[in-house]
């Protein structure tokens, strides 16, 4: 019996937890949707311009990164860069290939490992997204202060460090 009032204490302590959670003060919750209205906002920009989806320009914006650097990024890269999901990037890369947007370079067997390098129509999409993307980014922002900007990147970037320290792996969560 004292089994089963203990349990039950339990159960009401947990459900008084539940019910006193503030969801709009949850730190994922808050990166979550300010990050997928973010990316949605782009995103209606980039598709309507060059029809892109949010991976797909994810994924063009990490190679042209790279292949600028004299860099051939793997789809398992980017997926580590990104923090991306690996079917996401998969799909992307298919989707951008079979647009011929990027070329995939020779490599081993796992399609994973082979190099990819923006082609000619990659190069002149990313050439024109760009500089949409610094425009919106800059609309965005207006409104902060610069010492504002600087901070918002200082605390992102520590708590993407704080993540992976705590052991968060890249490309396994949602996106």
């Amino acid at each position: 019996m004292a089994d089963v009032n203990a349990a039950r204490r339990r159960g009401s302590r947990a459900s008084s937890d539940a019910a006193e959670f503030d969801l709009e003060s949850f730190l994922p919750y808050l990166l979550s949707v300010a990050s997928n209205r973010v990316s949605r906002l782009f995103a209606g920009r980039y598709s309507a311009a060059f029809g892109l989806s949010i991976p797909e320009w994810r994924v063009l914006a990490v190679i042209g990164q790279a292949n600028a650097r004299g860099v051939r990024p793997t789809a398992s890269g980017i997926v580590q860069r990104s923090g991306m999901d690996k079917a996401k990037v998969s799909r992307a890369v298919a989707s951008l290939l079979a647009r011929g947007l990027i070329e995939r370079g020779v490599g081993g067997a796992d399609r994973r490992q082979q190099p990819l390098a923006l082609s000619a129509s990659g190069r002149a999409v990313h050439a024109g997204v760009v500089p949409l993307a610094r425009t919106l980014q800059a609309e965005l922002l207006d409104g902060f202060a610069p010492e504002d900007r600087i901070r918002l990147r200082e605390a992102l970037a520590r708590l993407a460090a704080r993540a992976d320290a705590m052991g968060a792996a890249p490309g396994e969560g949602p996106d």
